[in-house]
């Protein structure tokens, strides 16, 4: 016999798996049923209705979606994930109050404080070396000051940006988190399987709004880079050409009221006209973290402790550069299908 954490818990997670169904349109749909009973008992003519538009032919199967739903509950308490629904307390303030908040997300790793600040550090998945040094430094700098690293597990600035976090966290204090375009348990690329399971062994997050076994699509870049901007206070676009998936996560944030920014260091780059227009459009460009700590007018300056470990950083996110960049231009090309959609 299930009780009323159990019974809710699957009801959440079997509208999760109604994928035609849109986040807000979720949200109706939730408000509309009691329990799996009410919700079996639907008509999909009862579902046009309340979300004011035609579901066209769809297959409307109830009893497949709740069967989905204890199949997704067995592999949560197994694995140790969890669903962190709309009107749980754990839902991000931050992404509630954004114009397409997601139903719910599975999460896997640490309890996410709800209320703190984060910064996402986005780019290409083809930076040039000055790219991915800069994105390891920015990574490292927030993270070190108690600001979690968000960015999307992609090769090139994404992965550049938590092995930054993860530096600071090996060190002192830091944590990242990363949101995935596919199931929970699934990682993409495959070559961040050893990243995502650092970023878990050092405290940190992995979410996705995708129930278990999702493969991924190129439609879901978009979807995931609105959960990334929307988990955010800042958005800081490293590197990007004109066409990056990255710009889509900085137009989010504007669209959200967060502050975007750029990498000064990567402004006039050979793959930096993605950047150089937002800085044209008025975000500003940054040096390091403490330009968006004193923005927020957090501390008087960084202690000479935390200078002289930032200065080691950028060493560090130099060797990175040299020795990852061959390695992350034949992983893009290899999922080059994708293009730089991130």
């Amino acid at each position: 016999m299930k009780n009323a954490d159990e019974k809710r818990l699957i009801l959440a997670l079997a509208i999760q798996r109604i994928s035609f169904l849109r986040s807000e349109e979720k949200l109706l749909l939730w408000d509309l049923v009691d329990d799996e009973l009410s919700l079996s008992l639907l008509l999909l003519r009862d579902i046009e209705a309340a979300m004011g538009r035609s579901l066209g032919e769809r297959p409307w199967l109830p009893d497949s979606f709740l069967e989905a739903a204890l199949r997704d509950a067995r592999f949560l308490q197994k694995s140790g994930c969890r669903f962190i629904h709309y009107d749980d307390k754990s839902y991000p303030a931050s992404l509630r109050e954004t114009a397409c908040p997601p139903f719910g997300l599975f999460a896997r790793g640490r309890d996410m404080d709800p209320q703190a600040d984060r910064v996402a550090v986005v780019g290409t998945r083809v930076p040039t070396g000055r790219g991915t040094a800069a994105a390891f430094d920015l990574g490292y700098g927030l993270a070190e000051e108690g600001i979690a690293v968000v960015s999307g597990l992609a090769r090139g600035i994404d992965a550049a940006a938590h092995k930054g976090a993860l530096a600071a966290a090996a060190r002192a204090s830091g944590t990242t988190f990363a949101v995935l375009a596919c199931g929970i348990d699934r990682v993409y690329p495959p070559g961040n399987r050893g990243l995502a399971a650092d970023i878990l062994d050092s405290g940190g997050l992995l979410l996705s709004e995708y129930p278990p076994g999702e493969e991924i699509h190129k439609y879901r870049f978009p979807e995931r880079n609105r959960i990334i901007a929307g988990l955010c206070r800042a958005c800081v676009v490293v590197e990007a050409p004109a066409k990056s998936g990255a710009l889509i996560t900085a137009e989010h944030a504007l669209d959200e009221g967060r502050d975007v920014w750029v990498a000064g260091a990567c402004l006039g780059g050979p793959r930096g006209a993605g950047i150089d227009r937002l800085a044209a459009d008025g975000a500003q460009a940054l040096d390091d973290a403490r330009d968006i700590l004193a923005d927020w007018g957090i501390g008087n300056g960084l202690p000479e402790r935390s200078v002289a470990r930032r200065d080691g950083a950028a060493s560090e996110g130099g060797r990175l550069a040299a020795s990852l960049y061959e390695e992350l231009a034949l992983g893009a090309r290899r999922e080059g299908a994708f293009g730089d959609a991130r």
